[in-house]
């Protein structure tokens, strides 16, 4: 089939390089350039880069305007196929393909359609992740789905982590689909039941509250990291917990209240400790919770959230 890719983030890779060895990409869409890094360096995006790689044609635009439609129209691609591009598609550019556009989400729609599935899943405290291919409508992630799968992920994962294994078993699962939709024998069916909805997080979402139950803090911890990053105050400074775990057979600790162990930094919250290991302080580099630790002796009466 002659398909046009969308896609931006590191997320929508496999499902590119997957589809490129099996079909004709005539364009990949993705975000244009953006600056990264402390000298703000502009960087072409995952999506960019591996199309560069691949030798395939890129078409970087903020927004799937009316000049975009027409130089996607041009080409005239029997299917598109989306993953997480950063931008909606609406008509007239929905009916460009001849088999409309087709989208890879990671979650089990319809729950958590919208901008961050597994991050919302995670901190929600969800058991079961996995990944969905539906036919792309104008409503929020509303159409009929073509398959859907549960994925393993470890109960360890954080958001990062488990966005790696849904994309890999994503990019399978989309080839799976537009094989079907190739040959015909492609069907899809509406979603059932209530959907929840998975906003995009903000640096606020990454604040631990230590007055909540170690289940919920440390879901909350997988869920923001590494994006927006996790994070609480001791003694009024900032200070992003970066790797962290629920720490075993530990004596309890009021909640927000610091001890250090020979091998991490103990968090109180309302059911036990959190335990942990690398912070990145204020304007200074990540380092290990205990070496921070350190510095903070004579500091009186030091507590998280504070």
């Amino acid at each position: 089939m002659r398909l046009v890719f969308a896609g931006t983030p590191a997320a929508a890779v496999p499902t590119l390089r997957r589809l490129a060895t099996l079909h004709e990409i005539v364009a990949v869409v993705t975000r244009p350039d953006a600056p990264l890094g402390r000298k703000r360096v502009l960087t072409p995006s995952p999506v960019a880069q591996a199309a560069v790689e691949l030798g395939l044609p890129i078409i970087r635009t903020a927004r799937l305007d009316d000049a975009a439609t027409a130089e996607i129209a041009a080409l005239q691609p029997d299917l598109g196929v989306i993953v997480a591009y950063g931008g909606l598609v609406r008509e007239p550019l929905l009916s460009v393909p001849a088999s409309g556009w087709i989208n890879l989400h990671f979650s089990l729609l319809p729950a958590w359609r919208g901008a961050a599935p597994v991050q919302r899943a995670l901190i929600a405290g969800d058991r079961e992740l996995g990944a969905s291919v539906f036919q792309l409508v104008a409503e929020l992630d509303a159409g009929d789905v073509f398959a859907r799968r549960v994925v393993a992920v470890p109960d360890t994962a954080t958001a990062g982590e488990a966005l790696e294994i849904l994309a890999a078993d994503g990019a399978d699962l989309t080839a799976d689909v537009v094989a079907a939709i190739a040959d015909g024998t492609a069907a899809a069916a509406p979603q059932t039941g209530e959907p929840t909805f998975a906003g995009k997080l903000s640096h606020g979402d990454g604040l631990l509250d230590w007055n909540l139950p170690l289940t919920a803090v440390y879901a909350r911890f997988r869920g923001v990291t590494p994006e927006p990053g996790a994070h609480t105050t001791v003694g009024g400074q900032s200070l992003k917990v970066l790797e962290a775990a629920p720490a075993a057979d530990a004596e309890p600790l009021a909640p927000g209240q610091l001890s250090g162990t020979k091998s991490a930094v103990l968090i109180g919250t309302a059911s036990g400790p959190l335990a942990v290991t690398r912070v990145q302080p204020a304007g200074r580099a990540a380092m290990n919770a205990v070496d921070w630790w350190r510095g903070q002796r004579g500091a009186d009466d030091l507590r998280a959230g504070s």
